[in-house]
C-alpha cells in the first residue's frame, strides 16, 4: 500500500498543470500523478492542433471565457522564458456569405465582453495581413493567437513538476476504486484527493466515484492534412466562421510554429475511444456503448448529429478536404496537401439526459474527488489557469470538509 495526499490520475498537459499548481500551494504534500502510457501527454496534450487561442469564442460568463484570455498571456509567457518556439502569426476568422456577417458581429460581442483585442477588417485590408485570404466583405483578426509545439510544451511542463517533486509515474493505469482505496497497475494507492484528469476515461472513472451519472465522452477523431509548401506560405491562421451551436470550428488554416501550414481538423465520430488508426486499441465494450450512443443521436438529437457525421465522414477523402479549405485561401491545390498527420481524439461530453454536447468545461466533485469530465479545447491553452481554478476548488471543499 502506498500513501499520497494529493493522487492525479492522467499525465496529460492538464494533470500535469494541477499537479504543479498543487505542489505549489501545498509544499508539504505528496503529489502523485499516474499516467497509464509508457510517457505522458501521448493523447490529446500531444496531437492537438499547437494553436494558442485568444478567447472570442466562448459565451461571456462561461468557464472557458474565463480562462482562455488569461491562458493565452500565461502560455505565450511560459514558452518565452522557456525557450519554446512561438509563432505570433495571429488569426484571420473570414466570411464565405452574407449569413456569416451576423456571425462576426456575435464573436466581436463576445470578444469585448471578454476583453479579448479583435480587429473588424474590411477585404482590402484583410488582403494586406494575408494576401492568399478571401473573404465575403468583412472579416475579423485576432492579433494575439499564436501557435507552439505542444510536445515541447508538455517535455517542459513535465521537466518542471519533476524538480518541483511532484512524483510522476508511467505505465500505471488507473484500474478501479475499493471502498477508498485506488487500484492501479502499480500498486494501491490510499489517497487524501484524487484528481480525475484521464481525457477520454474521465467518465468511466468518474463513475466509480458516484460522479458523470448524467454525462458520458463521445470520441471523435480530428485529423489534419500538412501542406508541402515552403514555410511562412501563410502569414497567419485563417478560420471560416463557426457553428456556434456547436463546439467545433470547422476545417481551417493553421500556420504552425515552425511556420509551415497544414488544414483541418475533422470531428469524426469516432467508434471507441481511442481509434487513432483502424484497429488500434479496439475494446469490442466500447465499440458497442459508442455505436450505442451514436445511432441514438442519429435517430435524434438538438443539433442534428447525422448531419454532422455526414459530413465529418466525407473528411476523410484528402480531395474533399482540400476543397473546403480552398473556399478560405487563394493557390490550394491537391498536390500540395499528400501528409496526414497524426490523428487525435477529442474528449468531447454529451449530456446523455438533454442528448447535447457540452460547450464548457464540466467539473464534479467533493472533499475526496474531483473530475474533469470536458477538458476540451482550449484546454491546452487554459491549462495553467485551469490548474489554480481547480485547485480553488479542491481547497474550498478541503476547508470545507475539515
Amino acid at each position: 500500500m502506498k500513501s499520497t495526499d494529493f493522487l492525479i490520475v492522467g499525465g496529460g498537459i492538464i494533470g500535469l498543470s494541477i499537479a504543479r499548481e498543487i505542489k505549489k500551494r501545498f509544499g508539504d504534500a505528496l503529489v502523485t500523478v499516474l499516467e497509464k502510457e509508457a510517457a505522458v501527454g501521448l493523447h490529446a496534450s500531444g496531437r492537438n492542433s499547437g494553436v494558442i487561442h485568444a478567447g472570442f469564442y466562448y459565451s461571456a460568463g462561461s468557464v472557458k471565457a474565463k480562462l482562455t484570455r488569461a491562458g493565452n498571456q500565461a502560455m505565450i509567457s511560459y514558452c518565452d522564458a522557456k525557450k519554446i518556439p512561438l509563432n505570433r502569426c495571429g488569426k484571420l476568422v473570414v466570411a464565405q456569405e452574407e449569413g456569416d456577417l451576423l456571425q462576426l458581429d456575435e464573436l466581436l460581442r463576445r470578444g469585448a465582453a471578454n476583453r479579448v483585442p479583435l480587429e473588424s477588417l474590411s477585404e482590402e485590408e484583410v488582403r494586406a495581413i494575408e494576401p492568399r485570404a478571401k473573404t465575403y466583405q468583412r472579416a475579423i483578426f485576432s492579433p494575439t493567437t499564436s501557435s507552439a509545439n505542444p510536445r515541447r510544451f508538455i517535455e517542459s511542463m513535465e521537466q518542471d513538476a519533476l524538480a518541483e517533486g511532484v512524483i510522476i509515474l508511467t505505465r500505471a493505469p488507473y484500474v478501479r476504486k475499493d471502498k477508498d482505496i485506488i487500484v492501479t497497475a502499480q500498486g494501491r494507492f490510499a489517497a487524501g484527493h484524487v484528481v480525475n484528469a484521464a481525457g477520454l476515461y474521465a467518465d468511466k472513472i468518474a463513475l466509480d466515484f458516484g460522479f458523470s451519472e448524467r454525462y458520458r465522452i463521445l470520441p471523435f477523431k480530428g485529423l489534419y492534412l500538412y501542406s508541402d509548401e515552403p514555410p511562412n506560405s501563410f502569414r497567419t491562421h485563417i478560420y471560416p466562421v463557426p457553428d456556434l451551436r456547436n463546439p467545433f470550428l470547422g476545417v481551417h488554416f493553421t500556420v504552425k510554429e515552425d511556420g509551415r501550414a497544414k488544414i483541418g481538423p475533422t470531428a469524426i465520430p469516432a467508434f471507441w475511444r481511442e481509434q487513432y488508426r483502424r484497429f488500434d486499441n479496439f475494446k469490442f465494450g466500447e465499440f458497442v456503448e459508442v455505436l450505442f450512443r451514436e445511432a441514438g443521436l442519429m435517430i435524434s438529437s438538438p443539433f442534428d448529429f447525422k448531419k454532422l457525421a455526414l459530413e465529418e465522414l466525407k473528411k476523410y477523402s484528402r480531395r474533399h478536404l482540400v476543397a473546403l479549405a480552398s473556399r478560405l485561401a487563394h493557390g490550394v491545390r491537391s498536390e500540395n496537401y499528400t501528409r496526414w498527420g497524426e490523428a487525435g481524439i477529442r474528449a468531447q461530453l454529451l449530456d446523455i439526459k438533454s442528448r447535447k454536447l457540452e460547450m464548457d468545461f464540466v467539473i464534479e466533485g467533493d472533499e475526496n474527488s474531483t473530475h474533469l469530465l470536458n477538458a476540451v479545447s482550449p484546454g491546452w491553452t487554459c491549462s495553467i489557469p485551469f490548474a489554480g481554478y481547480v485547485a480553488d476548488r479542491i481547497e474550498k471543499s478541503v476547508m470545507q470538509s475539515a
